[in-house]
C-alpha cells in the first residue's frame, strides 16, 4: 500500500475500510477495502478526518489484513460454527449449534507466538449453547507478510484447532444407593437435582433403580441399567470410605476399566470414573453433587455428553481452578471453578 493525500485518491482502490462515528446514531464503515475513489467521496472523507488515505500497492508476498484474517479463519472454523464478515481484518465465530468447545491449546499458543497475527477463544473444554460466542481472529498491521500465515498453517497442520462437538448421549440410567432411601426412611432428593444437569445436555433419565447399600445389590442394578443399552451409567451415594459405603467397590466389580476414584476438585474429591468395553461411562457421584451449586459433576459432564472420552490426565488438570470458592448465590459457570 502507499500513502497519498485524499484529493489525490480519485480512481484509487481503498485498501482498508474507512470507519465513520456519528455520536448517538452509528459506527460503522463509511467506505469499504476495495471502493473506488470518487469525485464525490472527498468531502465526505475530509469531514472524517482522512486528509491521506491509504492506496492499495500489490506487492508479492504482502496480504491484506482480509485476506489475512480469511487465511485463519481457515484454521479454526469447522462445520459447527457460524463465521461473521470479515471486517476490519477481523473474523469472529460463534456456536452454530448447542455442544462442547474445544481449543488445541498448545497450537493455539504456538500461533499467537507468531507476530502480526492473533487468535483469541473462550475457554476451551466448555459448555455452549447455539449463538454464543466462540473465538475472534485479527491481522494486526494493516498489510502481512504471507509467511506468517505459512507459518500458521504449518502449525495447525492440515486441520481447525478448534472444534464444536454437538451433544450426542441421550439416555442415562441412574442407580441410587442407601438403605434410608431404598427402606423410605428419606425421600430421594439427588435424583432430581441429577435429572435438571442431564436436561441441560439434551440428555434423559430413562432407567432408575433405588438399591440397597449392599455390594450385590448394586452390582444387580448395574448390570440390569447396562442391558437396557443406555449411554452413561450413574450410580449416586455411597461414595466415601466409611466401611458400609459399597458404591465404589460394586463399580469396580461390575468390570468398568477404572480411570479414577478421587480428583482434585472441591466439592467432588470422591468421584469415580470408569469405562465398561464397549465405551460406556461410568460415573459414581459423591454427595455434594446433591447440595453444591457446581461440583466435578459439572465439569466433566458436557465432556460426557459430547462423547469425549475423559481420561485421568483430564481430571488431574482440573487441580489448577478445581476449587470452588462457595458464593452465594452460585454464578457457575461464570466464574473460575474450572477454568
Amino acid at each position: 500500500m502507499k500513502l497519498i493525500k485524499t484529493t489525490e485518491a480519485i480512481g484509487h482502490i481503498l485498501c482498508h475500510d474507512l470507519t465513520r462515528i456519528v455520536k448517538g446514531e452509528s459506527k460503522d464503515a463509511q467506505f469499504r477495502k476495495g471502493h473506488v475513489v470518487t469525485e464525490a467521496d472527498i468531502p465526505m472523507l475530509l469531514s472524517m478526518g482522512k486528509e491521506n488515505l491509504y492506496v492499495w500497492e500489490k506487492q508479492e508476498g504482502m496480504l491484506h489484513e482480509n485476506d489475512g484474517a480469511e487465511r485463519l479463519y481457515a484454521i479454526t472454523g469447522n462445520a459447527n460454527m457460524a463465521r461473521s464478515e470479515v471486517k476490519e481484518g477481523k473474523i469472529e465465530l460463534s456456536a452454530a449449534c448447542d455442544g462442547l468447545f474445544r481449543v488445541d491449546d498448545e497450537k493455539l499458543r504456538a500461533i499467537n507466538s507468531l507476530e502480526d497475527i492473533i487468535i483469541a477463544t473462550r475457554r476451551g473444554d466448555t459448555a455452549v449453547k447455539k449463538g454464543d460466542k466462540l473465538a475472534g481472529m485479527r491481522v494486526i498491521p494493516l498489510v502481512v507478510d504471507e509467511k506468517r500465515l505459512d507459518e500458521a498453517d504449518l502449525i495447525a497442520e492440515g486441520k481447525p484447532i478448534m472444534e464444536l462437538l454437538p451433544y450426542r448421549l441421550c439416555s442415562v440410567g441412574v442407580i441410587t444407593t442407601g438403605s434410608e432411601v431404598f427402606h423410605g426412611r428419606i425421600q430421594d432428593t439427588f435424583t432430581p437435582v441429577i435429572e435438571e444437569k442431564l436436561h441441560s445436555y439434551g440428555m434423559q433419565m430413562t432407567v432408575h433403580k433405588i438399591v440397597d447399600d449392599g455390594i450385590d445389590h448394586i452390582l444387580a442394578a448395574i448390570d440390569e441399567v447396562r442391558k437396557a443399552k443406555v449411554d452413561l451409567v450413574l450410580c449416586t451415594g455411597g461414595m466415601s470410605v466409611d466401611p458400609d459405603d459399597n458404591t465404589p467397590g460394586a463399580i469396580k466389580q461390575s468390570g468398568a476399566r477404572i480411570v479414577a476414584y478421587g480428583a482434585p476438585v472441591l466439592p467432588g474429591a470422591m468421584f469415580l470414573l470408569g469405562y465398561f468395553e464397549d465405551g460406556t461411562p461410568i460415573m459414581g457421584l459423591p454427595g455434594c453433587v446433591m447440595y453444591a451449586g457446581a461440583t466435578i459433576f459439572d465439569l466433566v459432564l458436557p465432556r460426557a455428553a459430547a462423547g469425549v472420552k475423559i481420561s485421568k490426565a483430564d481430571l488431574v488438570a482440573y487441580g489448577n481452578g478445581g476449587l470452588c470458592l462457595g458464593c452465594k448465590p452460585c454464578h457457575y459457570p461464570l466464574c473460575p471453578f474450572g477454568k
